[in-house]
């Protein structure tokens, strides 16, 4: 029997721990401190057992307890800050909490390599990601459709976002239970980052684990738990599917832009000034505005079929007329109702362009029932959407109906609670709150936009009015 974890091989047999095809060199106690956490990983296991098995019940110090755990968890790749493997249990235990398959005795020493393909694919020019099938950890195979449902609802929820290139699910389910190579499945399928993760049901409650890893490097991107009441399963997927991907949308977004922006000017595609672009957006400074839709005409120019570029500039020329930043304010408006209407023109199934044209036509336009169909249009097209659900709180508060647009903003902060676009929707509840003279809930929403960003215009502007009515 083998236990094989991340790109990790423990052999008891043999007694030998495997890196890929290669032997990691770890002494007795080590190895046996490695296995019995292992084939214990479903409980806690005590200080006290854990000395019983591997010194035989010798006293040990817990310092040298501490330093054998210690090297366990640097020979796959631990840390004790980190704790990914090997959680500490204050005052109760140790337990090894990775995702662990099982192979039986027949197979080889090394884990199995896959064949190399004659061709790498070459990634996308956007961002790319495989979902890789969640192994099941509840031990019963009655749950396996569980794990398998929640990355389908997973890889459908992010392949909504047009931004994203996403791996059809039958593609990802060719490396179920095997033990694979990150890298190696990043160049099978040509992506840039892989999710996986592991689902476990016991005692009422579903646990869902993932990480993402930069498929190129094999750097962690993120890793997060999440824990739920079994009560509806499918309620219950919709939730943790919304949870993984409000979490892990805006750190993609956020590395690519990172990586755009150290790429070399001569060599930049249409995809790299968008993400350029979207690094000056988020500063809603007038000169971060300016580049910003510098930038988007440029990924126009490389791709005139970029709808949402089309938005975003639209959306950059709505700004310096509503921020004070125009200095031919009548042009403005004419640059953004002219790009609304080609991102439209462009592609009106692509749920962010339709939010952002929404709610450019909202401050420019006026036309309430329109902008109210494409908001929820947006949402309807993609429920996970930061973008189209902020979007819609505006469209909602301009037509007046605060209320709902609250509701909106909220959903939004729910859908991105790190986005660095937040102090806008603050902003946007606290003229909301103002309507529904909620004065003490206005400064309080205001307050959080400052917090974030000292220099949003709009939320001094409705803290004012929330403090004089007051």
């Amino acid at each position: 029997m083998r236990y094989l974890f991340e790109d990790y091989a423990l052999d008891p047999d043999r007694r030998e721990l495997y890196h890929g095809a290669n032997v990691v060199p770890v002494a007795p106690q080590v190895f046996d401190l490695l296995d019995y956490l292992i084939r214990n990983r479903e409980r806690v296991v005590s200080k006290d057992e854990l000395i019983t098995a591997i010194w035989n019940g010798r006293s040990v110090s817990d310092a040298a307890l501490t330093t054998r755990l210690n090297v366990a968890r640097g020979a796959v790749s631990d840390t004790g800050e980190e704790q990914r493997l090997i959680k500490t249990l204050p005052r109760k235990g140790f337990r090894f909490i990775g995702p662990v398959r099982e192979e039986g005795d027949d197979s080889p020493a090394v884990p199995d390599k896959m064949v190399e393909p004659e061709t790498t694919l070459a990634l996308p020019d956007k961002t790319s990601i495989a979902v890789l099938p969640f192994e099941n950890m509840s031990g019963d195979p009655e749950q396996e459709y569980f794990a398998d449902g929640m990355v389908e609802e997973i890889t459908t929820a992010l392949s909504r976002f047009k931004w994203l290139f996403v791996i059809a699910r039958n593609s990802s389910f060719t490396f179920k239970g095997k033990a694979v190579d990150i890298k190696e499945v990043g160049r099978r399928l040509g992506v840039r980052y892989v999710l996986e993760g592991s689902v476990r049901k016991a005692a009422g409650k579903v646990r869902i684990a993932g990480q993402l890893i930069d498929a190129v490097t094999a750097a962690l991107i993120w890793a997060d738990r999440f824990e739920r009441d079994l009560t509806d399963v499918f309620a219950l997927q919709d939730e943790v599917t919304v949870a993984v991907v409000s979490a892990i949308q805006p750190k993609l977004l956020q590395t690519e832009i990172g990586l755009a922006t150290r790429r070399r000017p001569d060599n930049l595609t249409a995809y790299d000034f968008y993400l350029r672009a979207m690094q000056q957006y988020y500063l809603t400074t007038r000169e971060g505005n300016a580049e910003a839709i510098r930038l988007a005409h440029r990924a126009l120019r490389l791709d005139p079929r970029f709808g949402f570029v089309a938005a975003l500039a639209g959306a950059c020329h709505l700004r310096n007329v509503l921020w004070g930043y125009a200095i031919d304010p009548q042009f403005e408006r004419n640059e953004a109702v002219r790009l609304l209407r080609l991102a439209l023109s462009i592609d009106d199934d692509d749920p962010d362009a339709l939010a952002l044209a929404a709610a450019t036509s909202a401050f420019m336009v006026g036309d309430c029932e329109t902008e109210i169909e494409l908001a929820d249009r947006a949402v309807a097209l993609n429920p996970n959407s930061f973008v189209a659900w902020s979007c819609r709180g505006q469209v909602y508060r301009i037509a007046g109906l605060p209320e709902e647009a609250i509701r909106s903003f909220e959903r939004a902060i729910r859908m991105s609670p790190v986005d660095p676009r937040l102090h806008l929707l603050f902003a946007g509840m606290g003229s909301a709150l103002v309507e529904l003279r909620r004065f003490d809930e206005a400064v309080a929403a205001g307050r959080k936009a400052l917090r974030q960003n000292p220099s949003d215009l709009v939320a001094y502007r409705y803290l004012a009015s929330a403090f004089a009515h007051l």
